[in-house]
């Protein structure tokens, strides 16, 4: 593992779960973390249609304000039976007071609608996609995507994680996001997926 080309980075989030798990994927790297949110940074309009175009949109903002490198996340939950949603609108689908419970029953109440009309019970598979950005001030920007593969649940398993979490259950594991100790889902989850090849590029 080679030194870091900076030593210190802006996470551009003001999701908390986010910025936890993006700094501890980065404790390895004795980097300076600080969170947009500390910096009072105002968080950016996801405008873009693709989870990268937003991770891009969020960092450049960070980094540009900041004047440090910054990297950024975006990332959702795209269902097959629901032809991909609610994908790069998975945040909206909690609404404005960010309420997950209501974004997921809200995917089981399509999923049972949809088992209606098919008068059968349709797939629940899903899959967490993330895209990671690093922008320098310079705006050299690069982007990265991480993805894992699962099925749905109901109803919604676990405390821990974020987000989705409780209703993933990743393919070869009885357990949900919301049940896997942090570690072992830092170990198979999109975003670590994508911070692996993040740090390929810049760290090795």
């Amino acid at each position: 593992m080679s030194k870091p080309r900076f030593s210190k980075l802006v996470v551009a989030s003001h999701n908390g779960g986010k910025i936890k798990e993006i700094g501890d994927l980065l404790l390895p790297f004795c980097l300076e973390v600080v969170a947009a949110r500390d910096l009072g940074l105002i968080e950016p309009a996801e405008t873009e249609k693709t989870f990268v175009g937003n991770a891009i949109l969020k960092a450049r903002a960070a980094a540009e304000v900041s004047g440090l490198p910054a990297i950024a996340d975006d990332s959702g939950l795209e269902v097959s039976s629901l032809k991909g949603k609610p994908g790069i609108f998975s945040a909206r689908w909690a609404g404005p007071k960010k309420d997950f419970y209501l974004a997921m029953k809200k995917i089981n109440n399509k999923l049972r609608a949809a088992d209606r009309r098919a008068q059968r019970r349709v797939s629940r598979s899903a899959r967490f996609v993330c895209a990671l950005a690093i922008v320098w001030p310079t705006g050299k920007t690069e982007s990265f995507v991480g993805t894992v593969d699962g099925d749905l649940c109901w109803p919604p398993r676990g405390e821990r994680g974020f987000g989705y979490d409780p209703i993933f259950l990743p393919k070869k594991n009885s357990l949900t996001f919301g049940e896997l100790e942090p570690e072992l889902k830092h170990a198979i989850s999109h975003r670590a997926d994508a911070f692996q090849k993040l740090t390929n590029s810049l760290f090795r």
